[in-house]
């Protein structure tokens, strides 16, 4: 092996993250993740309502709900995927209005997805932009948005730290940063919740989506993200003030919320 090759493979072992359970160098993470939603993109929001039984839904209007925006606020969706959240905050913050226009930008990383949420942003005659950038480098000026939300995504990013720090950035002051996203389970339901996550997922996954594999490793990215209290301590070492969380679904699902001062 040459010096090159192995100093190469030093840093690769220096420089490691999970996906899922298995254990990878950091440079393959976002190639991994990728794979992953360009092939359940086109049944995303069907898999959804299967697997929640329609709760994600009621879970994302609560999050829109305890943002706190009104007409006129600008809102940066990250990692929106399939645009419900920004359907939901387009009309929250009037983006058609004539009168005090808000704005919603919809970003995600991954080209599938999004093309998924731009096509229903049309659909549903919305001026909601699109635009494709990585959460840890986001292209937006300092003390931009009104509220920042990820929903469903944080778990995919290697540098959630980093991501924390962007989202902190391009917040005005006062501004507020959601993190919906799955959780630890309230403990006495982990057991059956094991057997559905690790059982019945990828078997929907096969059946409804012709994916298993991708959604066994949604099963066990959800149990490698930090819990509630490591997720609200690290928005708290992101700069973000007055941070609490709300355990929705006995804790399956947690809504974050922490304020820039």
């Amino acid at each position: 092996m040459s010096a090159i090759e192995q100093t190469q493979n030093n840093e690769d072992t220096q420089n490691c993250t999970h996906f899922g359970f298995a254990t990878i160098a950091e440079s393959e993470k976002v190639k991994k993740v990728g794979e992953v939603f360009h092939s359940v993109a086109s049944k995303y929001d069907l898999m959804n309502d299967f697997m929640s039984a329609g709760l994600h839904r009621t879970w994302k209007r609560f999050a829109v709900n305890i943002s706190g925006v009104k007409s006129g606020d600008k809102v940066l969706d990250i990692a929106g995927g399939s645009g419900d959240l920004s359907k939901l905050f387009a009309k929250a913050v009037g983006s058609q209005s004539e009168e005090n226009p808000g704005e919603v930008i919809l970003t995600d990383i991954n080209s599938s997805m999004l093309a998924v949420g731009r096509d229903r942003m049309i659909d549903a005659g919305l001026n909601v932009p699109t635009m494709q950038c990585d959460a840890e480098n986001l292209p937006f000026p300092d003390q931009y948005f009104d509220c920042v939300i990820v929903a469903f995504g944080l778990r995919n990013m290697t540098h959630k730290d980093k991501a924390l720090s962007e989202m902190q950035r391009v917040l005005k002051v006062g501004g507020r940063l959601l993190v919906l996203e799955f959780s630890k389970v309230w403990q006495p339901l982990s057991r059956a919740y094991d057997i559905y996550s690790f059982n019945l997922l990828p078997l929907m996954g096969k059946l409804l989506a012709k994916d298993s594999e991708s959604y066994q490793y949604l099963a066990e990215s959800i149990r490698m993200h930090p819990d509630q209290e490591t997720l609200k301590q690290m928005m708290i070492d992101s700069g973000f003030s007055k941070v609490d969380y709300y355990n929705l679904a006995a804790g399956i699902v947690a809504l974050h919320k922490g304020y820039k001062v």
